[in-house]
């Protein structure tokens, strides 16, 4: 072990697996401990689960701790008795202080998924659908007391296209972060690379999300609504109601067929799908969820629920 490189990772949902991963596979590399979420409760029988980093680490047959507060003086003692080179950081969950970060020898590491300083914060990659962004990607920089504002270290892009929804995003940039994270100690390690600091005055900073942000405002242009439909799949999901229904909608698509009705009215249904009229446009429904609580193509939707244009979905 004298001769690898130690790091500690940090970690908690599905984005930060493929990354662990990765640098458990690295001959160069010894992971000493994974640290994650403590276990929570989940599912209608609120079961305590473990977290998908939890599980692919022991797995691997690593270490894991679950510190309630990693800021801890006891955990902090744990940290510095491992004797770290670096952390790696991904998704972990909680806000780390700068006793903690001062820790490893060499540096703290951070894979976040956004272009920065571009959304800083909580839910980047349903930002950058949202906006209609062309392009995003993975950014590795050095962690700092304030959130997401460390000098960028290096970065990775991939284009989004108008298919893709915050769960395509999601798996491509945790496969491209763990990518990205090896080449980027290899590169510090090497002194191949020279930290850039960020340009502040153009961050911008995102939310986490709420289950209301699911709501679709039918006011909205088509390509909007149909942008909001992806950033919110899988979660919290677009929906929208049927008269007293909750309908969640998984996939549209904007439509150049003309609609003289009012934002949020079905005004056509057939073998394409269910066709709403918008603020710009209309759009069609092609996948969509009842009450039923199956996901279904359009068409196995109106086999089971009829529906007579025109009708009203609410708007926001």
């Amino acid at each position: 072990m004298k001769n690898k490189t130690n790091i500690i990772y940090m970690g908690t949902p599905d984005f930060s697996v493929p990354a662990l991963r990765r640098l458990a596979a690295q001959d160069d590399f010894h992971i000493s401990l994974v640290i994650t979420q403590p276990d929570r409760p989940r599912g209608r029988g609120k079961k305590l689960t473990a977290s998908p980093v939890k599980t692919a680490a022991l797995t691997l047959g690593l270490d894991v701790f679950q510190p309630e507060k990693l800021n801890s003086e006891k955990a902090k003692e744990k940290l510095l008795s491992l004797q770290p080179d670096f952390f790696v950081v991904a998704a972990f969950g909680q806000i780390l202080s700068q006793e903690i970060l001062d820790i490893p020898k060499v540096l703290p590491i951070n894979i976040h998924a956004s272009l920065l300083p571009k959304y800083r914060g909580a839910s980047p990659i349903q930002a950058s659908i949202l906006n209609g962004d062309k392009v995003t990607g993975i950014t590795t920089m050095i962690m700092a007391k304030d959130m997401d504002a460390g000098d960028i270290l290096m970065t990775s892009t991939t284009p989004i296209s108008k298919l893709d929804t915050a769960q395509d995003i999601h798996d491509r940039l945790g496969l491209i972060g763990a990518d990205l994270i090896v080449e980027t100690i290899h590169a510090i390690l090497d002194n191949h690379l020279e930290p850039a600091p960020q340009d502040h005055s153009k961050a911008t900073y995102v939310k986490m999300l709420k289950k209301g942000d699911g709501k679709i405002n039918w006011a909205l242009g088509n390509r909007q609504i149909c942008a909001h439909i992806n950033a919110m799949t899988p979660w919290p999901g677009a929906f929208t109601n049927l008269g007293n229904k909750r309908i969640k909608i998984y996939k549209a698509q904007a439509s150049d067929l003309p609609s003289r009705q009012e934002p949020g009215v079905i005004f056509q249904c057939d073998k394409e799908g269910i066709h709403v009229a918008t603020g710009n446009g209309s759009l069609v429904i092609l996948e969509l969820m009842g009450t039923s609580g199956k996901r279904l193509k359009a068409g196995e939707f109106l086999c089971g629920h009829k529906i007579d244009p025109p009708v009203k979905f609410d708007s926001v």
